[in-house]
This record gives structure tokens, sequence and C-alpha cells, in this order.
């Protein structure tokens, strides 16, 4: 008989910690990231026709290379819809690992909170200890929440990049005991202590300063990284239309977000469509990974 699953899995905004969910430094160090799954998806479908041939295909609302964790949540759907299981809880964290595996057969140089964010959806505050995950409890006042969905505009630079790419330099001055690197994931590490204690309190300044303090370890590892943003976000910060932003993902193109100030969302958007820059509306994402089957 024939059979048909389809999986789908939200992509993530990684507000602060990102890199340091990457071995080595998660052996050595221990890594820490808050991150927000949101209503842009990957979805994979898998077929059984009656004849037993088995076909599966995905697809993502989002380009690969964007710097919102495609990838991870491709690669979840994928795996959501291979094993078709009852999810719960422990069921998420078996599908997020086995997507890292994956990506790590394939030879991608990353860490695990996109496949985590995409597996188990909403806010997540997570710590990497070697190989392994803890979901720590987060509790983002609703007030929290809704201030960032109205002040903050996420783009997309259609500056192509490949995370791989980046990650493989910076890992290299990190193996050679470069201090700047050494520093700069230090602070991305702090920065995420910050804003799990900003959201959960909705204290929007903590929320600004955690952002700066990611901005600043950031051109620490490279100033590169946010180099294809600054001739756009730089007037915006200088003239406070932009509170603080962020790169997304490993940085080096694709998406940024950017904290608007109050009644100057209209502006700031102008600003970035008329860079050629695209705006992606968001919205948090409650339900994580899903699974349907006939």
């Amino acid at each position: 008989m024939a059979r048909k699953v389809v999986a789908r899995a939200p992509v993530r905004l990684d507000f602060a910690g990102g890199w340091t969910d990457v071995a080595p430094y998660t052996f050595e160090v221990g890594g820490e990231v808050v991150n927000l799954a949101i209503d842009k998806y990957a979805t994979a479908t898998l077929e059984v026709d009656d004849d037993g041939i088995l076909s599966v295909s995905y697809s993502c609302e989002v380009p690969v290379g964007s710097g919102l964790g495609t990838t991870g949540a491709i690669n979840v759907a994928l795996m959501g819809a291979i094993n078709a299981i009852e999810l719960n809880n422990e069921s998420r964290k078996k599908l997020a690992e086995q997507a890292f595996q994956f990506e790590a057969l394939l030879g991608n140089k990353g860490g695990r909170q996109d496949q985590w964010a995409a597996s188990h959806g909403g806010w997540n505050h997570l710590m990497f200890m070697q190989d392994s995950v803890e979901e720590i409890p987060l509790s983002p006042l609703t007030s929290a929440t809704k201030w960032l969905q109205r002040q903050l505009v996420i783009v997309n630079s259609n500056i192509p990049h490949v995370s791989g790419d980046l990650h493989s330099k910076i890992w290299q001055r990190y193996s050679e005991g470069d201090q700047d690197v050494i520093d700069g994931l230090m602070a991305i590490r702090m920065a995420a202590k910050t804003m799990a204690t900003a959201i959960q309190q909705d204290r929007r300044d903590e929320v600004i300063n955690s952002l700066h303090e990611v901005c600043r370890g950031v051109d620490l590892l490279d100033e590169g990284l946010h180099a294809p943003f600054r001739s756009v976000v730089n007037p915006l910060l200088e003239s406070k239309d932009v509170l603080a932003w962020k790169a997304l993902g490993a940085g080096g193109g694709g998406c940024a977000m950017l904290l608007c100030n109050l009644g100057r969302r209209d502006s700031v958007v102008e600003s970035c469509v008329s860079a050629g820059w695209d705006i992606i509306e968001w919205q948090p994402d409650e339900e994580g990974l899903t699974i349907t089957a006939n």
C-alpha cells in the first residue's frame, strides 16, 4: 500500500552564543547558546508507491546559506520523514543528533544548535559539553517576545556565504592559540548568559548589551564576518534608528537581525530595501518538528 510521510522543521534566529557550540570549543571550554525557532520551514517528504518505489524530496522556505540554520532544519526534517516516529522530548533529541551526525559525515564543520532548534522549536537555552547537549529551562516573558516581534527586522543581504569555509579559518586560528579568537569566543559565550536573563526578565537594555557584546566578539574572530553589512548598518547605528544588530549564523553574508529604535522600524526597512536587501517577515515557532503520515 502506498505510504507518504511529511516532516516539517523550523529554522532559527541565533541571538547569542553561536560559534561556541562547535568542537573543539565544546570539549575544551563548553559552549552556550540562546536561539529562537521561527515560522520559516524546511519540509521533507518520503513516499513509497504501490510498487514499493521509494522517493524522498525536500524544500526550504529560505535559501541555504542564509545564516538561519537551514541545513540543520532540512536534515532534521529528513530524519523525521525517514524515521516517522512519535514525537516527545527524547525522540526530538534523537532526531536532532541524527541530523547532526549526518551533516558531520558529509564534512560539515558546525555545531548542534541548529538541529536542536529545528527539532524542539520555541526559545532554546542550550549548553554544549563535549558531545552532549543540555537544555536549560527558559521562560521568556511574553512582553519580551512581543517587543522583539515588533522591533526586530530580519534581512537577507543576498550575499552568499559558505559557513563551513568561514568556520575552517576561525578554528585553524583557534588551534594555533590566537588570543583574539579565544577572547572573541568567550565574549560570545558570556553574551548568551546575558541574553537568557534579559529575555526572561524583559530587560531590553540587557538584550541590547548582549547583542553589542556578540558583535564585539565576532569582530575579534574576524572583522570580515561583518564587512558585507557595514555600509548599510553603520549609518543606521549612527542615526540610532538601529539600537543593536548581529549577523546571523557564521556571518560573512546571508541574513542579519536589526533591533530598531521605537518608531524607526519603517525607516530601517526602507533603508534595507533600498540597499537591495530582502525583508523576512517572521513569527516565533512553538511546535518544532512535526511529522504527518497517511
